[in-house]
């Protein structure tokens, strides 16, 4: 089938290559010039594991190709894939001014009837709204063409998008008519030879699949960060609360790690809409507020960690100090940093007067772009210059490289000793064997290092509490 993806970022390039790399025959359309040709010479704007070698098969096979002629892209493809970026406007909602754009220009260039698939992340009503753009455009135009908006919203996690794409645990499609679910049940074919993962479902339900989807995960995330902070005041182990509620299987493992808070183009952003939207409509989601609120809390965590440890050495604390950091981007397996934890991590620190080193596998180079303005920054090229005259080490993207690491090369280069986890990658005993001070989130070992007792936990007052 001939498909049109509009739109050559995360969603669409992963989109267009993996529909490419199953038979179909796929231009991706882009209205920037440079990153058109910059895609037809083999340079890929975005890290993805597995994808830039796709790209290049299947442009091989002639089954992918790149243009920014609309007139021509529109007029070889029953089906057309919106897959532009929704970032949060000033009010807090989805901005889908990319998404209408692109409505508009569909409806511009259509000499015939077409399917027109919203993939980009948009609220409930988004498709109805497009529906009545088009067809102003469409009687502007004087021309009686049909057209169908279906909602077909993605899933893909940074790092793993690729194999999400190929082996999906879900594909939704949000339809009324059963015509359009014969083409999508046809497109998605390939993909569902081993099960049938297709599950198709009212436009307005499908619209919000994906906001409910991500605001979940964040939720569980934000509960296990909260109950992080729980286990640090009583002694108790986040890690071994973990085995035990995981162990449930209403429950499950699955997005149950403490850390140093998400980030990332996803779970942020779609919190935030979701909640802007329910105000816009008279609803108040309180949880939400509550997940966002321990999120950016959470980030500062490992920052004031840091700073405290180093209070209780000397009354300068941490000015002056050097601190290597690991990890720059929001997880492992993508150079996205996007509301990466590291932004604000390597922003308090400076701020508090300390020299920051840093390294990262794939996300320096947009590091060096976020980073410029600050001050006492400085990019390194792998851990152990990270780590050169450092006073303290910070983990904050767990990348597989940084699991086993020669520890003792790396403590002799340094100053100090001490080891901040901030995705509890390591433990207690064996960093301490090490000579490391180590201090992570949620764990007993943080009592310990700060010298405290259970007992100085005994009068934590609770009067606000109902």
């Amino acid at each position: 089938m001939d498909l049109l993806i509009i739109g050559t970022g995360y969603v669409g390039l992963v989109t267009g290559t993996c529909l490419a790399e199953m038979g179909h025959r796929v231009t991706c359309l882009d209205i920037d010039q440079q990153k058109i040709e910059n895609l037809k010479h083999g340079i890929i704007p975005i890290y993805e594991p597995g994808l830039e070698e796709m790209v290049k098969r299947n442009v091989k096979a002639e089954r992918l190709q790149f243009t920014t002629d609309y007139q021509k892209a529109v007029a070889s493809a029953l089906v057309c894939f919106i897959t532009v970026d929704t970032p949060i406007g000033c009010d807090g909602k989805a901005d889908l001014t990319y998404v209408k754009s692109v409505a508009r220009s569909l409806a511009e260039h259509m000499q015939e009837d077409r399917i027109i698939v919203s993939k980009s992340t948009v609220p409930v009503g988004t498709a109805q709204m497009l529906a009545t753009l088009m067809q102003e455009i469409l009687d502007e135009r004087g021309v009686d063409l049909k057209f169908n908006i279906v909602s077909n919203p993605e899933f893909l996690k940074e790092g793993d998008a690729v194999h999400d794409f190929m082996k999906p645990d879900r594909v939704i499609i949000g339809t009324d008519n059963e015509k359009v679910s014969d083409v999508m049940r046809e497109i998605y074919s390939p993909f569902m030879l081993s099960h049938d993962r297709l599950i198709i479902m009212d436009i307005a339900s499908a619209e919000l699949v994906k906001y409910a989807a991500n605001a979940m995960l964040a939720t569980r995330i934000s509960f296990m960060n909260e109950l992080a902070g729980f286990c640090e005041l009583t002694g108790a182990d986040i890690n071994k609360v973990r085995k035990g509620i995981g162990a449930d299987k209403r429950i499950g493992y699955h997005f149950l790690y403490a850390g140093a808070g998400y980030g990332g183009s996803c779970l942020p952003k779609d919190v935030r809409a979701l909640y802007s939207h329910g105000l816009s409509i008279g609803y108040k989601m309180d949880l939400l507020t509550a997940v966002n609120a321990v999120n950016e809390r959470q980030k500062m965590v490992l920052g004031e960690k840091i700073c405290e440890y180093f209070a209780h050495q000397n009354e300068e604390g941490i000015k002056g100090k050097v601190i290597a950091v690991w990890g720059l981007s929001f997880k492992p397996e993508t150079d996205d940093m996007r509301d990466a934890p590291s932004l604000k991590l390597i922003a308090h620190l400076v701020a508090e007067g300390a020299q920051v080193r840093v390294f990262d596998p794939v996300a320096l180079e947009k590091g060096r772009q976020l980073l410029k303005s600050l001050d006492g920054v400085h990019f390194c090229s792998n851990e152990l210059e990270t780590a050169q005259g450092a006073d303290a080490i910070a983990l904050i993207t767990e990348w597989k490289q940084f699991r086993f690491l020669d520890f003792k090369a790396i403590l002799a280069t340094m100053k100090g000793n001490a080891f901040f986890d901030g995705r509890n990658q390591y433990t207690a005993e064996d960093m301490n064997k090490k000579g490391f001070d180590y201090i992570s989130i949620g764990r007993m070992q943080a009592l310990i290092n700060q010298s405290k007792s259970i007992e100085d936990y005994a009068t934590v007052n609770t009067s606000n509490l109902s």
